[in-house]
């Protein structure tokens, strides 16, 4: 992802001071709320958004026209429920007398349901006396496109209305350059004694032990008046959606309390950016910044989650089936079969003026569809499915060919077709993230080593399932393999540093810089084990390996940087492909530091791995370090917990061989027992237990199916 905004929003760093929980964040479907800590939204990259649109970009709450102290703040385990608990400063003098700080209880509950926002606001009086108090709700409404908030400055934008009062409302409007119109309603539970078209003012009075209550919603339209009921009742259905949607899938429980919080936390981030579209359940990307269907970032999160929950990869691939490309665009950098890399819905897109609204520059994204979709045959033998979608997928395996290799060097590459687009358009696509040892940019078209390698699986993939389906040109795809496998091993090979490299550039030059790319190489199964055991040798080191996670480039190239985005930071999801691939090749040892590292690190971030943070090494005593403007929750940071864990316990599913293969398993540090249930293959379910005794461990495995189904442990 890009991360030309993400430097516009870090120049204003961390105004309040918390680091890496410098947001809340909630989610449902297209519509998400992002605030700080106090619960506040202030006009930043915060705000309430449906359909990357901003409808609030303003709710303050002040009692006495202060901000209430902040005493603690969060979102429930199931992240549904943003809670506030803070304090009154102190009042302004009531009848003589100066209500001193710390009296009033101040809690505010926030949610999000279809696309309504609901929030309560509740005062307590802990004094001895009776207290008046001043309480306002400041609030806002610019209808800001995401671009813009992002940073993007516009030529011109449409027409904000005159806000319309109605007594407890507030109803803002925007009619769109692309001739939407646009609304927000601000309303209240009760009528504030003073009502502007930016503040609501209310004077709460409060006998010893009374409460004030406030019941605000937002939303498009208007709905009945908020009240406590309507509160309740949206509370309790969007807990009993969240539970549904985090319970897909084989669940894995330890005796380790602290690592089943990070497990939990994960699944719990996984359900909050699932969205339920037509063609199944899609992880959207990450908030604030993402949140929306990305290709790469869907096909990575769903083949994270391939094991326990094989269900939402379905979803993934059905969606970007139906969204391949059909023509050739130079804005939007498409052509016949390619896969989509992202989807916008707001003005700024409508109108083209960036090419978001489905934008297919991403080199990497047509293979991975490709080889997430034979992984996904094997994983459940839903052969049926896969038959449906093969005319997409003999679409993909087209563009691969007539299109992935522009200047006919055999390697799949990419170059912008239009100024608009992404310079850089691998997994890192920032666009300073390729270059040569010297720091210079290279010319393209630009072949990065990883996509190689997931073309490699693409092409071996296709081969399998157009032999399962019966389906003619199995020998071509398999030759095609093989042959991309060999130029890989001549052209991006470095002997002298036992690695490869990240790209081959437009003039035939091997950019030699040391990255992370090369472990997603071993994910792919392509180089030689030899290669493949300097390669994880290398990643395990101190020039790559921080202690808290792989850093995306080697301390000591050109461009380091560990607060950088892509130059040296720690991508949680980039270390879990890395270690899956150390894990292919059987490296068990090198996954479990991994595992170790990154479960460290989300211990220190409250059991959630943000997208990345910097690169800094582990030091006795201190935190990993947060990067400014990282989003969190993010799909496959979430999602990495549980590629680390299967890679570690080696577990592999083969639905169309009808076995269960676990090999070599290992078990985290710290956790003696673990059992997977719920393992879904082939219609039969299997529950496997791994436990630590002194002489070693034990694996034990339950099915409720017939001798067809083999389950087999290799020491």
């Amino acid at each position: 992802m890009d991360d030309s905004a993400a430097a516009v929003v870090a120049a204003d760093g961390d105004p309040h001071g918390e680091g890496a929980l410098r947001f809340w964040a909630l989610k449902d479907g297209d519509c998400f709320v992002v605030s700080d800590p106090h619960g506040d939204i202030t006009g930043g990259p915060d705000g309430l958004f449906d359909a990357d649109t901003r409808l609030l970009s303003r709710l303050r709450l002040l009692i006495g026209d202060r901000r209430p102290t902040l005493l603690s703040s969060g979102v429930t385990s199931d992240n549904v429920v943003f809670t506030f608990h803070g304090a009154n400063r102190p009042l302004p003098p009531t009848g003589g007398r100066v209500v001193p700080p710390g009296v009033l209880h101040v809690e505010r509950r926030r949610l999000i349901w279809r696309r309504r926002l609901y929030e309560h606001v509740s005062l307590t009086n802990h004094g001895l006396d009776e207290i008046l108090a001043p309480v306002s709700i400041e609030f806002g409404a610019d209808f800001s496109d995401m671009f813009e908030v992002r940073g993007d400055v516009r030529a011109r934008r449409g027409r904000l209305g005159e806000p319309h009062l109605d007594g407890r409302s507030a109803i803002f409007s925007y009619d769109g350059l692309d001739g939407l119109r646009r609304t927000s309603v601000v309303a209240f539970s009760e009528a504030p004694q003073r009502l502007t078209d930016g503040r609501a003012d209310f004077m709460a009075w409060f006998s010893p032990g009374g409460r004030f209550d406030l019941f605000i919603e937002v939303a498009e339209t208007a709905g009945d008046p908020p009240d406590e009921r309507r509160f309740r009742t949206a509370g309790a259905d969007a807990r009993r959606a969240m539970r549904i949607k985090a319970r897909h899938g084989a669940r894995p429980r330890t005796d380790s309390p602290s690592f089943n919080r990070w497990i939990d936390q994960s699944r719990a981030d996984l359900a909050l950016l699932v969205s339920d579209l037509p063609t199944g359940r899609y992880p959207f990307a990450g908030i604030p910044w993402f949140s929306t269907p990305f290709g790469r970032d869907g096909i990575i999160s769903a083949w994270q989650m391939l094991l326990f929950d094989p269900g939402l990869a379905r979803g993934v691939l059905a969606y970007l089936g139906s969204r391949q490309a059909m023509d050739v665009s130079a804005f939007r950098d498409s052509q016949p079969g390619k896969i989509m890399h992202e989807t916008r819905q707001g003005e700024m897109a409508a109108l083209g003026e960036v090419p978001y609204g489905l934008y297919y520059g991403g080199v990497d994204t047509t293979p991975l569809f490709i080889a997430l979709a034979g992984a996904y045959a094997r994983r459940t033998g839903d052969l049926d499915f896969l038959r449906t979608l093969w005319p997409a997928l003999t679409g993909a395996a087209a563009w691969l060919r007539d299109f992935g290799d522009s200047n006919g060097d055999g390697l799949i590459d990419y170059a912008r077709a239009a100024e608009t687009g992404l310079s850089n358009q691998g997994w890192k696509d920032s666009y300073d993230s390729v270059f040569h040892a010297d720091g210079k940019f290279p010319p393209g078209p630009i072949a990065l080593v990883e996509v190689q390698g997931y073309a490699f699986a693409a092409w071996q993939a296709m081969a399998e399932l157009a032999a399962r389906l019966d389906e003619p040109g199995a020998p071509d795809f398999a030759r095609r393999a093989e042959e991309l496998r060999e130029r890989v091993e001549e052209r991006f090979w470095m002997e002298d540093e036992g690695f490869y490299g990240i790209a081959v550039d437009g003039e035939g030059r091997l950019c030699r810089p040391l990255t992370s790319n090369a472990g997603h190489l071993l994910f792919c199964g392509l180089p030689s084990p030899e290669r493949a055991e300097k390669v994880s040798q290398r990643l395990a080191g101190a020039e790559f390996s921080t202690g808290w996670g792989l850093r995306t480039l080697a301390e000591g190239q050109a461009r380091y940087n560990p607060m950088s985005y892509h130059n040296g930071s720690v991508w949680p999801h980039d270390s879990a492909v890395c270690a899956a691939g150390m894990a292919r090749y059987g490296d068990r040892d090198r996954v479990a530091e991994l595992l170790r590292d990154l479960f460290g690190t989300a211990q220190h971030m409250r059991m959630r791995l943000p997208e990345l943070f910097c690169g800094f090494p582990r030091r006795p005593g201190e935190p990993p370090v947060p990067y400014p403007v990282s989003c969190s929750p993010q799909a496959w940071a979430a999602g990495s917990a549980f590629m680390v864990l299967q890679s570690l316990l080696g577990i592999s599913v083969d639905a169309l061989e009808k076995t269960v293969t676990i090999v070599r398993p290992r078990l985290p540090e710290g956790v003696n027992l673990l059992t997977l249930s719920g393992l879904e293959v082939g219609g039969c379910r299997v529950d496997i237990a791994f436990e630590r005794i002194r002489q070693g461990l034990v694996v034990a495995a339950v099915s409720n199916c017939s001798p067809d189904l083999k389950v087999s442990t290799v020491w």
